[in-house]
């Protein structure tokens, strides 16, 4: 087998991978890892355009993430979604205090960085010869080896089979997995796949039935979650409650009640609003109300609030508020 037949996956990313992603043109590793965090239930779409650019503007180096408070974090977090990811970026940096390791061992010591985030890391910014398993990964590895269904110990076994068999002297470990990736991204797609587009195609096991690896899961009904939101505002100041579940842990927002609780009297209705989660709908009523003193501990101007980290379910409320002409700008 001459060279160009053995390295076919890498010439094919030289040829077609998405060179101009800023996360690959640079070796500085707390922009790579940034952006796999960042990458991590969220399309590079929506990264490039809303998230990443800003971030960085925000928070230059590691050190300077390290040296902010988690609120700062999260603000800059604030409509990305999935807030576990901000708050172990804030405690990766206090702890390293802004020096990631260079290992994809010692990475995984780390705060929120598992084995495939850690293998990245250590590759594209250390030149560490590892594979990685993101989602797209695997869904190669499921039909390229016509599996029905693997467990993560099995996965990784594959995952560094076909490494070895493409990657012979790991000179190639970048290309490699910055071209599986690319792939699953634009090829070995969940639905419509492109198999004869795709370098691995000779080879491919499940290339005739690709959409039956693996095994498709029965989804899960979401949760059908109902709350009524209280805007308490004295003086044109509002009352806000840092969230304690996990979902949302860090953030602020206003008072939530289960439906079966009593509303004050006095509260106004605003009107509904809806919030879709990946496994939660929420439907939420929204009332505010005037109060004569402040029972609760923390209140905020407009302008304190418009530099905290709220969710879109407490932005979707405060905006009721606004639209019926309640909101008073100073």
């Amino acid at each position: 087998m001459n060279l160009e037949k053995k390295l076919s996956l890498i010439t094919w990313y030289k040829k077609n991978g998405r060179h101009e992603l800023p996360w690959r043109n640079t070796k500085n590793a707390y922009f790579i890892y940034l952006s796999e965090i960042m990458l991590q239930q969220t399309q590079v779409k929506t990264v490039l355009e809303r998230f990443y650019f800003p971030f960085l503007e925000k928070f230059p180096t590691f050190k300077s993430v390290a040296n902010a408070t988690e609120d700062e974090v999260l603000k800059m977090w604030e409509g990305l979604g999935y807030y576990t990811r901000a708050r172990n970026i804030y405690k990766t940096a206090q702890t390293t205090q802004g020096i990631l390791p260079k290992s994809a061992k010692e990475l995984t010591t780390l705060c929120g960085i598992g084995v495939s985030t850690a293998n990245a890391i250590a590759c594209f910014a250390f030149g560490e010869a590892v594979p990685i398993l993101d989602a797209n990964v695997k869904r190669i590895l499921y039909r390229y080896y016509a599996l029905k269904a693997a467990n993560e110990k099995q996965l990784w076994q594959y995952a560094y089979e076909l490494f070895n068999e493409n990657s012979k002297n790991k000179k190639y470990a970048y290309e490699y997995n910055q071209a599986l990736m690319d792939i699953g991204s634009l090829i070995c797609t969940r639905t419509n796949p492109k198999c004869e587009e795709c370098p691995l195609f000779k080879r491919c096991q499940g290339k005739e039935n690709s959409q039956e690896y693996p095994t498709k899961k029965i989804k899960k009904a979401k949760e059908q979650r109902y709350r009524n939101i209280l805007i308490y505002r004295h003086n044109n100041c509002f009352a806000l409650f840092q969230n304690e579940e996990k979902l949302l842990k860090g953030l602020y927002g206003f008072k939530q009640l289960k439906t079966d609780e009593e509303i004050e009297e006095k509260a106004m209705f605003l009107g509904e609003i809806k919030h879709e989660y990946s496994h939660i709908s929420l439907k939420a009523k929204v009332y505010v109300c005037e109060v004569l003193e402040k029972q609760f501990e923390k209140w905020f101007t407009l302008k304190e609030i418009n530099a905290l980290a709220m969710s879109k379910v407490d932005h979707k409320a405060f905006s009721l508020l606004e639209n019926k002409k309640l909101l008073i700008r100073n």
